[in-house]
């Protein structure tokens, strides 16, 4: 019997398994060449002592606005830093909370704690890069490195120094660290994992070389940079616009020549980030696009990626295996339900080398082991991410016009 002959029945599920696997093979390779990379990544930052050579050498600048109910273990982790940090700037964008009272609180027993007002927002300015310029313009010139540090992290003893002996022994210039994640909900822990998988999926596993700017990654939660390097930039101009200003400043540096790294921080500092699932997917959610940091091709090249490797294969597998079931055995629908199965399996095996990033014991961490289960909805957020612009961020509200490229 001729192929065109064949009835609808045969065709229509030959076709679409045909159709995946022409859309989805580009995909799992690119996808393969990066995951294979994941057992040459560095490994975590150690937590180190202060060493003589260090003292001064860091200015830590932290944004807040309204940040009272989270401050608290940001202000007792840096107090445990060692001298190598010679000042914490935190900028307040003039909270209504009481959050520069804890800070003035907090430098009745560190006299390195310095709080300052920054300047009304400019109109071409996002807050937080706004905030960061402020601290850095007003911080010391004797310091060599820059750490932004936000309200809501949780630094460990050591990663101070641990960040600049790091950054000093193989040469960055910029370098951020990914933390440790403090979850306490059921829909977190099934939610966050498959957000945070799409940044591995499309940029590789934290510590792991990146040959081009574009696809540099970094943590504005935990980011050092040379105080020299962020002269020549121009401060954080250059990612006023951003609103995933950490990113776009760290491919503008890589762009003008500089060493930037993204290592891994579980070990020196956490974060609890968001309270529950629906703030998770409202706030992370938002910026995980990384449109900013992006261009067009890129942004779309990327949820196409993600959609091919982690949005469909779930779904991909129940329609294919049901399609089995009913006795569709052609040749296409073997070889595309055993790639789809493949990329499920792939999915559920990486939990364990993530599952180090979550902080425990924790009592809902059972909910993290079915986190692939939110992959398809994780990706329509990126999706609705790319599609659309902030507007109201961090307690502030902006025009139509951000979240744009900066030129």
């Amino acid at each position: 019997m001729a192929f065109g002959s064949l009835p609808a029945d045969v065709l229509l599920p030959s076709g679409l398994a045909l159709f995946l696997l022409l859309v989805q093979l580009p995909a799992v390779l690119i996808l393969l060449s990066r995951l294979i990379l994941g057992p040459l990544r560095q490994p975590p930052l150690e937590p180190r002592r202060t060493t003589p050579n260090q003292i001064g050498k860091v200015s830590v600048v932290v944004p807040t606005l309204n940040e009272a109910k989270r401050i608290t273990p940001c202000l007792q982790g840096l107090t445990r830093q060692g001298y190598e940090v010679r000042e914490v700037i935190v900028v307040d964008s003039r909270s209504q909370d009481g959050t520069v009272d804890l800070v003035k609180s907090a430098q009745q027993t560190d006299p390195r704690f310095r709080v300052m007002t920054d300047d009304p927002l400019p109109q071409d300015w996002v807050g937080r890069p706004w905030a960061l310029h402020n601290g850095f313009l007003y911080s010391s010139e004797h310091s060599e490195w820059i750490l932004g540090i936000d309200a809501d992290t949780q630094p460990q003893p050591g990663l101070v120094s641990s960040l600049i002996a790091t950054a000093e022994a193989q040469g960055y210039d910029l370098v951020s660290a990914s933390p440790r994640f403090i979850l306490q909900y059921p829909g977190e822990f099934w939610l966050q994992p498959a957000l945070l998988v799409t940044l591995i999926y499309r940029f590789g596993a934290t510590g792991s070389t990146v040959d081009s700017p574009e696809r540099i990654l970094a943590n504005g939660q935990c980011f050092l940079i040379r105080r020299s390097l962020l002269v020549d930039l121009g401060g954080y101009s250059s990612a006023r616009r951003s609103f995933c200003d950490d990113v776009t400043l760290a491919r503008y540096a890589a762009q003008q020549g500089a060493k930037v790294g993204f290592l891994d921080g579980s070990k020196v500092l956490k974060v609890r980030m968001y309270e529950g699932a629906a703030e998770t997917w409202r706030e992370w959610g938002r910026s995980l696009d990384l449109k900013d940091a992006s261009s067009p091709g890129q942004k779309w090249g990327d949820l196409w990626f993600l959609l091919m490797v982690q949005g469909l294969p779930l779904i991909a597998t129940l329609l294919l295996g049901w399609l089995f079931l009913q006795g569709h055995t052609s040749l296409p629908v073997l070889v595309a339900l055993g790639l789809n199965s493949f990329l499920v399996l792939i999915r559920f095996a990486l939990l364990f080398g993530i599952a180090p990033t979550y902080d425990r014991p924790a009592p809902n961490f059972w909910a993290f082991w079915l986190s692939p289960l939110a992959d398809p909805l994780a990706v329509l957020r990126i999706f609705l991410s790319s599609v659309q612009t902030p507007t109201r961020w961090r307690g502030r509200v902006y025009g139509e016009s951000y979240g744009k490229p900066t030129e």
